[in-house]
This record gives C-alpha cells, sequence and structure tokens, in this order.
C-alpha cells in the first residue's frame, strides 16, 4: 500500500473515532455477557441486558469475607467477554493467590453514567464494604455531559463511601477528543482534582497501556478484550495492593 494511502486511511479513522465510540455506548447498553451475581441479595434485584451486577466468585456456601466492590460501567461488567476473562474476576484470582481474604463483587453496568452510579450507591455499598473501586465517567465523556456534573456525582459517590469508612480507588477516564481540547482538559482533570481533595488512590488512566491499541480491544475499538482485559488488571492492582498491605 502507499504511504500517502495509509496515511488517508489513518485519517479517516481518527475522523471516525468518535462515532466508533458513539456506537460502542449504544451497544454496550443493549447487551452484556456478564452474570449476574447468584449470591447477591440486595434490593438491586437480578440484572438486566442494561443493568448488570456480578460477582468474581459465587461460592455454594455462603461467604462472609468482607467486600471489594467495582462500580462501573460495561469496562466494569465486562462488556463482550466471558466473565472468566473479566478484569474483576482476574482480581479475584490474584487476591486468592496471595492470600488476601477479599470477595469482589462487580457492580458493572453497561452504558451507566456517573448520575447512574450515584443512583445505586446504596446498594453498591451495602454488606462489610472494605474498598470501592469506582470506574465511571466513561459514558459522560462519549455523551460530552458537563465535566462539573461529572465531578458532583463522583464527589457525592466518594462521600457515601467515607461515610462508612470504606477506602476509595478512583479510576481515571478520557474523553474523546471531538468536543475540544478544553473540554478534554477539563474531563481529566476531574480525575486529579477528585483524588487530591478526597485524599484518594488514583489510577491515572482506566485504559493506561489498552487504549487505542486494536489488538487489545474488541472490534467497537473501546472495550478491551481478553488480553486488554489482564492490562487492566495490572493497573487497578498498582494502586489496590497499597491499599490492601
Amino acid at each position: 500500500m502507499p504511504v500517502n494511502d495509509r496515511k488517508f486511511k489513518s485519517r479517516i479513522f481518527h475522523a471516525l473515532l468518535p462515532l466508533l465510540f458513539l456506537v460502542a455506548l449504544m451497544n454496550g447498553c443493549q447487551d452484556s455477557k456478564a452474570v449476574s451475581d447468584a449470591s447477591s441479595q440486595s434490593g438491586y434485584g437480578a440484572a438486566t441486558p442494561t443493568q448488570t451486577a456480578t460477582t468474581a466468585s459465587s461460592p455454594a456456601t455462603a461467604d462472609n469475607r468482607p467486600l471489594i466492590v467495582a462500580l462501573g460501567d460495561s469496562l466494569t461488567a465486562g462488556y463482550g467477554l466471558e466473565t472468566a476473562q473479566a478484569w474483576t474476576t482476574l482480581l479475584q484470582q490474584r487476591l486468592d493467590e496471595r492470600g488476601f481474604n477479599y470477595r469482589v463483587v462487580n457492580k458493572g453496568v453497561s452504558g451507566d453514567t456517573s448520575k447512574g452510579g450515584l443512583s445505586r450507591i446504596e446498594d453498591a455499598l451495602s454488606g462489610d464494604v472494605r474498598v470501592l473501586i469506582l470506574e465511571l465517567g466513561g459514558n459522560d465523556g462519549l455523551r460530552g455531559l458537563p465535566p462539573a456534573e461529572l465531578k458532583k456525582n463522583l464527589s457525592n459517590i466518594i462521600e457515601a463511601a467515607q461515610r462508612r469508612g470504606i477506602r476509595v480507588i478512583l479510576a481515571g477516564m478520557e474523553a474523546p477528543p471531538n468536543f475540544g481540547d478544553d473540554y478534554t482538559s477539563e474531563f481529566r482533570n476531574v480525575y486529579r482534582e477528585l483524588a487530591q481533595q478526597f485524599h484518594l488512590s488514583l489510577i491515572p488512566f482506566f485504559l493506561q497501556g489498552v487504549g487505542g491499541i486494536a489488538e487489545l480491544n474488541l472490534p467497537d475499538g473501546i472495550h478491551p478484550n481478553e488480553k486488554g482485559s489482564r492490562i487492566v488488571l495490572e493497573n487497578v492492582w498498582k494502586a489496590l495492593e497499597p491499599v490492601l498491605k
């Protein structure tokens, strides 16, 4: 292929990237392969295609281990993956292998925004929750919602957790470039400012090392595949391990 043709196709791809994000968002709202948390007794109810609450382990007997809750959107729900491939399942395996006595509960809902996460925070924090991994905002960015609104919703979630003595790990997200540099910068700073304000452990970018790399994502270009999910696990683990120790 001539060099000029490759450059042309690259420009077309980047021009269409925001559209691909939106298509992926719509698909994520309609379908998720993550399995419902069979052990959950909360008022959240059974999972539906647009509302998914999963756990990385579903023991047949009562499991009284303290909880690590992952509250997020399709990136946490495990969109397009088998349950065994989701980063929350991989996290449970890591914890078990290294002798950390916690149970991971996946409260990911495909298509959810920060407002949606806030609306279900009471359910998410029910039980003996010790750590909250907060992964929300990607869909806010895809929809161009105001960063100030994102910051307010995340603040309320963080405050709800800290009132209960729960440690919070905040997963930073990036906005697509089609809303302009000012929006992208303001969006990114929301996470940095919240981490500083509330003294949180911060994952600077949840999809670091995965986002924008075709071979690590599903065909939609936004959701990690099995290989990408393992890299996401490492991003989470870097922030989580010091908290557990």
